[in-house]
């Protein structure tokens, strides 16, 4: 039945600019409920790099120029880019982005409503807002541990997770981790791991390849993708790459530049989701070579379930994430663990007992998780 009683407004990164679980989760509860989807500024200070400058001329269009997307957005949403300080360093930047955003988002909220209004933010930066926005309940739904992730700056977002998960009426982590982290503020925490989109990565299509995939001399080809940064580990992609072309799909942030100036990586850039499908097709094998640190150690990578349902073989370094799905592919400790089954699963394809333990993504979709999730926000 459709619940058109409960109107979300939500926080998360831009709309459209990457298939987040917030996305995914939205995108599937919008048939129900109507939301507000509010793109904020990201968490980090811009600095003086062609990739930070090409971001802020993307914001200061947003906010200057009306919206020329010929992408239609769905049905039951809207999707605003309210003006703000880049900045949460200090007590008046804080107040600064208090205010203008305040004001902003409250122009677009209904005063007379008789729905159930509700917040869902993944970002601790708006912990100022909670009090300031004409909603009745406020969730954190946590997906990353911004402490320690690379280029933030920590002692901030601790302090301003700190005051948002103290102050909302739920808090929801996608991780075990995260929930253990969280308990230092509260104890009442809901778990609700990442889900899949099993129709759009098990689709056959007919993209031409790309040039990585012309293979020189029957060389095996290794596939990562996602954001290229330092939660890499440089030793395991460097050793990776004496056996075979390794590829990194993505934006590129901050890496070693051993990693750049290799002749085996191959750095394409950034790729539609939509294309992720046929690109995994011309890859022997999937890879997860993350290094192992507090970042990592928190996360549950969105990729993996993806990589899943691929049907391609996985080596992945072994995080808490996604350990219990280690019975779906190879998760190792070590370089050398790393590097045998990378090569044995290039020669002799995914194993059958693999293949036959992730049936179980049936009952990980994304419909599934946004009903989960749908239970959690009723219980505000």
């Amino acid at each position: 039945m459709a619940d058109q009683s409960t109107e979300l407004v939500v926080f998360s990164d831009d709309w459209g600019r990457h298939p987040s679980s917030c996305q995914h989760l939205v995108n599937e509860l919008i048939h129900d409920m109507p939301a507000l989807w509010v793109n904020t500024i990201g968490m980090r200070l811009p600095r003086i790099t062609a990739s930070d400058i090409k971001k802020i001329a993307g914001k200061l269009k947003q906010w200057t120029q009306p919206k020329t997307d010929s992408t239609p957005l769905p049905a039951n949403l809207r999707v605003i880019n309210p003006l703000m300080y880049p900045g949460f360093r200090n007590g008046l930047q804080r107040r600064v982005n208090a205010q203008l955003l305040s004001r902003q988002i409250n122009r677009q909220l209904d005063t007379q409503t008789s729905k159930q209004r509700i917040a869902i933010t993944t970002i601790p930066v708006v912990a100022d807002l909670v009090g300031k926005l004409n909603v009745d309940h406020w969730v954190y739904y946590c997906v990353d541990d911004f402490s320690v992730w690379p280029g933030l700056d920590s002692s901030v977002m601790q302090a301003m997770e700190e005051q948002l998960v103290r102050q909302v009426d739920r808090v929801i982590a996608v991780s075990d981790n995260l929930v253990k982290r969280l308990e230092q503020w509260t104890p009442q925490i809901d778990l609700l791991t990442h889900g899949i989109e099993l129709d759009h990565w098990q689709t056959q299509t007919t993209n031409p390849s790309p040039a990585w995939a012309q293979r020189h001399n029957s060389e095996m080809i290794f596939l990562f993708w996602g954001l290229i940064d330092p939660r890499l580990d440089t030793q395991w992609c460097l050793k990776l790459a004496a056996y075979g072309k390794l590829v990194l799909v993505g934006p590129v942030q901050s890496i070693d530049p051993k990693l750049a100036e290799h002749p085996n990586i191959v750095l394409p850039g950034s790729c539609a989701y939509a294309d992720l499908p046929s690109l995994a097709q011309h890859a022997d094998v999937l890879v997860m070579p993350y290094a192992d640190l507090p970042v990592t150690r928190a996360m549950q990578p969105l990729k993996f379930k993806e990589y899943l349902a691929t049907g391609k073989p996985i080596v992945a370094r072994n995080l808490p994430g996604i350990l219990d799905w280690q019975d779906c592919a190879d998760l190792v400790a070590d370089d050398e663990t790393f590097i045998t089954r990378v090569v044995q699963r290039s020669v002799g394809g995914l194993p059958a007992l693999q293949q036959q333990a992730r049936n179980r993504l049936q009952n990980e979709t994304w419909q599934c998780k946004a009903q989960q999730l749908k239970q959690h926000l009723h219980a505000a």
